[in-house]
């Protein structure tokens, strides 16, 4: 899935977190017009929702927001249940993280579907990476190409859904955000914590996947250094 230059729109799956903040910026920059949809499904950390509204209105692009229980009803997730480790491992497989919440992404990269069906959009934008990232299988490219092809015969339309990150790691993602106008500035309000702490708790594997790729590009984390500037670190 190469992602090429569109003269036409696309809908950014947009959490309001370090990834989805940088695609929207890509998104921009590659699309004539940019929608972002932000779903909130019961994650424990939830101040991406805030972190969302900020974004998009630095950004100047339209934000949609819908909701979703399925997830907190039928879950296993320590991202869903605050009385698990973040830590740990998942209750269902000794092999992925607490924090994987089986078929997220599967649903979420559909509902996205559902409203660029709705609106005549071919091009979805996720955040999605299977270079560093927790582990999830749903992150990895062959589960992307296949749901791709599945949207676009369900629904008789083609979709496209583009994953700028997919083989960055997260000192590459930095720089290229860097790259991308306005996105670092953007960066100081994007969320990433799991457990839905600001400043950052600097524990969670999301914290600690952020924290590396800003160390080994050798940038200050603009969100490091805007709860500085707030005399909370």
């Amino acid at each position: 899935m190469e992602n090429t230059k569109s003269p036409s729109s696309c809908i950014v799956l947009f959490s309001g977190g370090q990834d989805s903040t940088t695609c929207l910026y890509w998104a921009k920059k590659n699309f004539n017009s940019v929608q972002a949809l932000n779903i909130y499904y019961g994650q424990r950390h939830h101040r991406e929702t805030e972190s969302a509204d900020i974004i998009t209105k630095m950004a100047g692009i339209e934000l949609k927001r819908v909701s979703t229980d399925i997830f907190t009803k039928i879950g296993d997730s320590s991202l869903l249940d605050r009385t698990t480790d973040i830590n740990s491992t998942h209750r269902s497989s000794d092999n992925l993280p607490a924090s994987f919440v089986p078929g997220r992404n599967v649903l979420l990269l559909t509902i996205a579907a559902m409203h660029a069906f709705k609106g005549g959009v071919p091009n979805i934008v996720t955040g999605v990476c299977q270079t560093d990232y927790s582990g999830y299988p749903d992150c990895r490219n062959v589960t992307i190409q296949s749901l791709e092809r599945t949207l676009s015969l369900g629904m008789d339309f083609q979709f496209r859904i583009h994953t700028p990150l997919m083989y960055k790691t997260k000192v590459q993602t930095v720089r290229m955000a860097k790259e991308l106008p306005g996105c670092m500035k953007a960066l100081a309000y994007s969320h990433t914590c799991y457990e839905g702490k600001y400043p950052p708790c600097g524990k969670c594997p999301a914290c600690v996947l952020r924290a590396k790729g800003f160390k080994q590009a050798g940038v200050k984390d603009p969100l490091i250094e805007r709860a500085e500037h707030e005399n909370l670190l």
